[in-house]
């Protein structure tokens, strides 16, 4: 027997375990095997569909995020016209009011600064009728002693009288 050449029996019975073996794993192993390895490939290949789709929806959520800000944005301006607009508004209101009130009270104070003075104006009358009632006592007890003297002085002051 020789290392290099096996008997014809050996060789015989390797090919023979050798088939048994190979039947047995083509029968059941290979199958089981490539199935497995199918399965996992279909595995890989949905797990990277559902990637893709997960992209995809993730696209489409960043593009209809920034058209919520773009909408948001506008909002904001269209919000910040109008407080604007009102600001303005009440800030004219409140210019018109101040005019309207100040014109007011100018109004108030004139009719009391004429109230005043008529007021003063009715005292000045009534002291220059009581200086004139004096002044006249006094110069009708003097000058008026002579008859004629009495009726020019009536007469004068009859024709003042109608004349005003």
């Amino acid at each position: 027997m020789s290392l290099l050449m096996p008997e014809t029996g050996l060789v015989f019975w390797m090919l023979l375990a050798f088939g048994i073996v190979f039947f047995i794993l083509a029968k059941f192993g290979w199958p089981v095997i490539t199935g497995m390895v199918e399965k996992r490939s279909n595995f890989i290949n949905d797990s990277v569909k559902a990637a893709e789709e997960a992209n995809k929806q993730l696209e489409n959520i960043k593009i209809e995020t920034e058209a919520i800000l773009a909408k948001a944005q506008q909002e904001q301006m269209r919000i910040l016209n109008e407080a604007s607009e009102l600001r303005n508004q009440i800030i004219q209101d409140a210019k018109e009011n101040a005019l309207v009130e100040s014109q007011k009270i100018i109004e108030d104070a004139k009719r009391q600064i004429q109230i005043e003075k008529e007021k003063s104006l009715n005292e000045m009358k009534g002291q220059i009728a009581e200086l004139s009632v004096d002044i006249a006592e006094k110069v009708i007890r003097a000058d008026l002693r002579k008859e004629n003297q009495q009726s020019e002085l009536i007469d004068k002051l009859l024709n003042e009288i109608t004349l005003n």
